[in-house]
């Protein structure tokens, strides 16, 4: 595990820096956190986990990487990368940090985009899911994978540049503390009709969903910068490919068993994809 020079790791215990020593790093007060043998540092204290494992299964992990690597999901991570290269500003002196990056696949997108750039900055991905973060280690080491939590990520105060949160929770606030002034958060989220095919089998009733505000961004300092959309009809899935892609979502714990029922009785599906990316500016 080599460390850019751009990113600043804290300990979890107590905030301090941390400082790499061969094979660990560690703070001023003594903690060491070792590296994995995979490459990954766990940096989750067991007073921060809810459960003895918490995030993903292994089993979902597998189950992303499969569907994933079909490439059903491409279009997201081209306008992620678009968004970033217009607005972000990106050279190899910043910290990227992806915020829930469960196995890796986009920030590996985002990395090799831009090694053909030659722009190499400090990229950083964390999940609270252990076995997403060793996933992760073994397609990327020139990322610095971590065990860690949204809530506390363990990077020191205005060090990061720009957080992506793919999907995931975002925690504005702890945000806030470990970006830099002027520091960007891109949010990708789904559409009220994304996935909704699919969501038209496992559900007896579609709910209507509304957008996600950011509200809560706003009162932490942030503000809209840009924004764009990615909105697609995917190529047909097959069985395996649906299957993946219901253990991959959330609507694997909301669905009924009739409903889960139904979508394993599935044979082929075309789907809507319909995600926004929100670019937002921490101002001041």
């Amino acid at each position: 595990m080599v460390l850019n020079t751009a990113i600043q790791l804290a300990c979890p215990l107590d905030g301090s820096p941390l400082h790499a020593h061969k094979r660990s790093f560690s703070c001023a007060n003594g903690h060491r956190f070792d590296i994995a043998r995979q490459g990954y540092l766990n940096l989750l204290p067991v007073q921060q986990k809810r459960s003895k494992s918490p995030g993903d299964s292994t089993e979902m992990i597998a189950a992303r990487q499969r569907f994933l690597a079909a490439g059903f999901y491409d279009p997201i991570a081209d306008q992620l990368i678009e968004i970033l290269n217009n607005h972000g500003q990106l050279n190899s002196k910043m910290c990227l940090l992806d915020a829930g990056c469960g196995e890796g696949f986009y920030f590996e997108c985002l990395s090799k985009a831009l090694l053909k750039k030659a722009i190499q900055p400090g990229l950083v991905g964390l999940d609270i899911s252990k076995p997403a973060i060793i996933a992760a280690a073994r397609r990327n080491k020139a990322i610095t994978w971590l065990v860690a939590s949204n809530k506390q990520p363990p990077l020191m105060p205005a060090s990061v540049d720009v957080i992506v949160c793919m999907f995931g929770f975002p925690v504005f606030d702890a945000f806030k503390n470990i970006l830099k002034e002027d520091g960007k958060v891109l949010l990708v989220e789904a559409r009220p009709t994304h996935l909704i095919e699919l969501r038209k089998v496992i559900y007896t009733e579609i709910k209507q969903t509304n957008f996600p505000e950011i509200s809560t961004a706003e009162q932490q300092g942030f503000a809209l910068l840009a924004q764009g959309i990615a909105s697609y009809k995917t190529a047909t899935l097959e069985t395996q490919q649906i299957a993946d892609l219901l253990l991959m979502t959330p609507h694997m714990f909301r669905a009924s068993l009739a409903g889960k029922q139904r979508a394993a009785a599935l044979k082929q599906i075309e789907l809507t994809v319909d995600v926004s990316l929100r670019l937002l500016q921490l101002n001041g």
